[in-house]
C-alpha cells in the first residue's frame, strides 16, 4: 500500500511538473518578464524548481564523452561487458591502444544508481581501464528472475572479476566494502586465478559496531522483523518487476535527506535566489546535483534485509560468522591481494574505525601489503568525490594499484 500510494501521488504530480517546466521555459525566454524585475524572475524560478525537484526511477547518464590524456581528448564509450537481470558490468572503453591496469569499481546498491560515482570514474579513467557495477532498478526486474540477496551480490562481484580476468584490481565504495572483502576472501581460499592484485576499501562498514553513527543506531534500534514489516513493499502493477518485494528508493532517499534536511532545504533556497539574480551557472550546478540525487533505485527486499541483519546488527564479517553459500568467509586466507583502506575524518555515515577494521581481519597479508589512510577534513562523499579525492586520495589509490601490478 505504501508504494502504491507513493506512485499514485507521483503520477498525479507529473502533469503539474511538466506544465511548470514548460511555463518556466517560456517565461525565461520572454524578455518582458525580465523587465518586470525580481517579481517576474521569482515566478519563473519557482516554476523551474517545482518542475525539477521530483523523484525519478531512471538511471541518469554517466555523460563522460572523453577524458584528457597527454593533452589529447580521448573519446570514451560505455560498453556492456556482461549482464545479468540484476546488474551490468559496464566498461568505459577509451579509444587508445595503450594498456592500462584493469579496475573494477564496485558501486553501492543503496538507493541511488552507479552514476553517483561519476566523479570517481572520471578521475580513475585517465590512468586505468575502468569497469563499474551498474546495478539495475529492482522494480524493473521480473519476479521470474528469482531473488537477489547478500549471497547473490557477492556472487556477482566474483563473476565480474572473473570476466576481467587475472591481474585486475578492485575498488569498493561504501556499503559493498563488506561484500568485496568477502568475495576476495572466497576467491583466495578457492585459489581462483581471477583474484585481484589489489583491493581498495573506501568508507565502508567492515565493522559497524565501531564508533556507531546515526545510521548504525537506526539499524540497531529496531528488530529485523520491524524493518521487514514497516519498510518493505511490493512493486505496483504496471512495472516489469510488479509484485517483487523491495525496499523503495524513495524511502532510502528520505532517510538520507533527514540526516541533513536543513542543508537540502537551504540548497533549494540558494538555487531559487541564484535564478532570481540571474546566476544561472550556480543554479545549474545545484540542479545537476539534485537531478542525480533524486534519481532513486529500489533494492531487492532480501538484499536490504540481509544487509541490515548481517552488517549492521550482527557484524558477521567482523565477528567471523559470515557465510557465503554455506562456506565460512575467512579474510585471513587473503595472501596475494594488497589492501588499502580509506576513511574520512568527518564521515557521519561510516565513521572512523569501521573501514580500517579490515586490516586486522586480513592477518594473512604481510604488513607491507597493507596500508590505511585517514583523510582529514572530508565527510562521506568527500572520500570518493571532489577536490580532496582528486588531489589527495586518488594519488594514493593510483600508487597502491601500480605497486601491486
Amino acid at each position: 500500500m505504501m508504494y502504491l500510494a507513493f506512485q499514485h501521488h507521483a503520477d498525479l504530480l507529473r502533469p503539474m511538473r511538466a506544465m511548470a517546466g514548460l511555463s518556466a521555459a517560456a517565461l525565461q525566454k520572454n524578455p518582458s518578464w525580465e523587465r518586470k524585475g525580481p517579481w517576474g524572475r521569482s515566478v519563473a524560478a519557482a516554476l523551474d524548481i517545482l518542475a525539477t525537484t521530483g523523484l525519478t526511477h531512471h538511471r541518469p547518464s554517466f555523460n563522460i564523452p572523453f577524458v584528457t590524456i597527454d593533452n589529447r581528448a580521448v573519446p570514451v564509450t560505455e560498453e556492456a561487458t556482461f549482464t545479468t537481470p540484476f546488474g551490468t558490468l559496464l566498461r568505459f572503453r577509451k579509444d587508445m591502444d595503450r594498456p592500462q591496469p584493469k579496475v573494477l569499481l564496485v558501486a553501492p546498491l543503496s538507493g541511488h544508481f552507479a552514476t553517483l560515482l561519476r566523479g570517481t570514474v572520471e578521475t580513475l579513467l585517465v590512468e586505468h581501464d575502468v569497469y563499474i557495477t551498474d546495478w539495475h532498478n529492482a522494480r524493473d526486474v521480473s519476479l521470474t528472475h528469482g531473488r537477489f540477496g547478500f549471497d547473490e551480490y557477492i556472487e556477482h562481484v566474483i563473476k565480474f572479476l572473473e570476466v576481467l580476468g587475472p591481474g585486475s584490481h578492485v575498488i569498493a565504495v561504501c556499503q559493498p566494502c563488506v561484500q568485496v572483502l568477502a568475495a576476495v576472501a572466497i576467491m583466495a581460499e578457492t585459489k581462483n586465478p581471477a583474484q585481484p592484485h589489489s583491493m581498495t576499501l573506501m568508507a565502508g562498514p567492515i565493522d559497524a559496531s565501531v564508533n556507531p553513527t546515526r545510521v548504525n543506531e537506526l539499524a540497531t534500534g529496531r528488530s529485523i522483523e520491524w524493518f521487514e514489516r514497516m519498510l518493505i513493499s511490493r512493486v505496483p502493477y504496471g512495472f516489469s518487476g510488479a509484485r517483487r518485494r523491495v525496499y523503495p528508493g524513495f524511502l532510502q532517499l528520505t532517510a538520507f535527506m533527514s540526516m541533513n534536511l536543513d542543508r537540502h532545504i537551504r540548497a533549494q533556497f540558494d538555487r531559487f535566489h541564484a535564478l532570481v539574480k540571474g546566476d544561472h551557472v550556480r543554479a545549474e550546478a545545484t540542479r545537476i546535483f539534485y537531478d542525480e540525487y533524486f534519481a532513486v533505485l529500489d533494492l531487492p527486499a532480501e538484499f536490504y534485509l540481509e544487509t541490515v541483519k548481517k552488517v549492521f546488527q550482527d557484524y558477521e564479517l567482523a565477528r567471523g560468522t559470515l557465510e557465503w553459500r554455506g562456506r565460512k568467509v575467512n579474510p585471513a586466507k587473503i595472501r596475494r591481494t594488497a589492501l588499502l583502506t580509506i576513511e574520512g575524518e568527518k564521515d557521519d555515515i561510516c565513521s572512523v574505525g569501521q573501514t580500517v577494521a579490515a586490516q586486522d581481519l586480513c592477518t594473512g597479508l604481510r604488513p607491507y601489503r597493507k596500508r590505511h589512510h585517514l583523510q582529514a577534513g572530508v565527510g562521506h562523499y568527500g572520500v570518493f568525490n571532489g577536490k580532496r579525492w582528486r588531489s589527495e586520495i586518488y594519488p594514493l589509490v593510483r600508487n597502491h594499484i601500480l605497486a601491486s601490478e
